[in-house]
């Protein structure tokens, strides 16, 4: 099978599957509306960067085992979440915390003023622990990148060759829905839509939680 007669397919996969709502978009979406653009490059950044080392994982034959051993399949599901319920928490303590008031929260601060230290560490951190600890992101790469992997080719080093290109574009396209989500930033940053959204958002990923922990694989 040769490479570049199944990038069509791949590509067209890859958008589809950017393209799906799950617990990366929630990230973004909301980092992008409180934050601006700029800060959410990290969070982009965490994901993508945890997406490929579950596709290198793939090529090696280590999700092979995540998606066949139960123990470390369950391992993964409690710790995902576990973690997006934490998220989703975070975010209701900010709207509680935010009450009646104008104050913003940490997350929310006027694009363009200095961000801590160590905040867009903590974005990318945050985000790469919600990629690698999600047990369907283990079984989906196991199940994908095969497909696309003749076996005359060698398979680590296709794999990790296509899952760059993933990585291009999911990150492309990302970074395109942040910087359109910024650009009407301001009216996500009033008090009363930032708490809504503060409690979607947060809503959103403790049920993405649910699904994690519950749904079958």
């Amino acid at each position: 099978m040769d490479l570049l007669a199944v990038l069509p397919a791949f590509l067209l996969a890859v958008v589809l599957i950017s393209a799906s709502p799950g617990p990366a978009m929630a990230l973004i979406f909301r980092r992008a509306a409180l934050r601006g653009f700029r800060p959410t490059v990290a969070t982009v950044l965490g994901l993508e960067l945890g997406i490929y080392l579950w596709a290198l994982a793939a090529g090696a034959g280590l999700a092979a085992l995540v998606a066949t051993s139960e123990t470390a399949y369950l391992v993964l599901r409690v710790a995902g979440a576990a973690f997006l319920v934490y998220l989703g928490v975070r975010s209701w303590i900010a709207v509680f915390r935010s009450g009646g008031e104008d104050g913003g929260t940490a997350d929310s601060a006027v694009p363009g003023s200095p961000q801590p230290r160590g905040s867009a560490a903590r974005a990318f951190g945050e985000a790469l622990a919600v990629q690698l600890a999600n047990p369907k992101a283990a079984v989906f790469m196991f199940a994908f990148y095969p497909q696309f992997v003749s076996p005359d080719q060698p398979l680590l080093r296709t794999t990790a060759l296509l899952a760059l290109l993933q990585v291009a574009v999911e990150t492309a396209l990302y970074l395109g829905l942040a910087a359109g989500v910024a650009h009407v930033g301001a009216w996500f940053r009033r008090p009363v839509v930032r708490r809504r959204l503060e409690a979607v958002t947060g809503t959103v990923l403790i049920a993405l939680a649910g699904r994690v922990a519950f749904s079958p694989r």
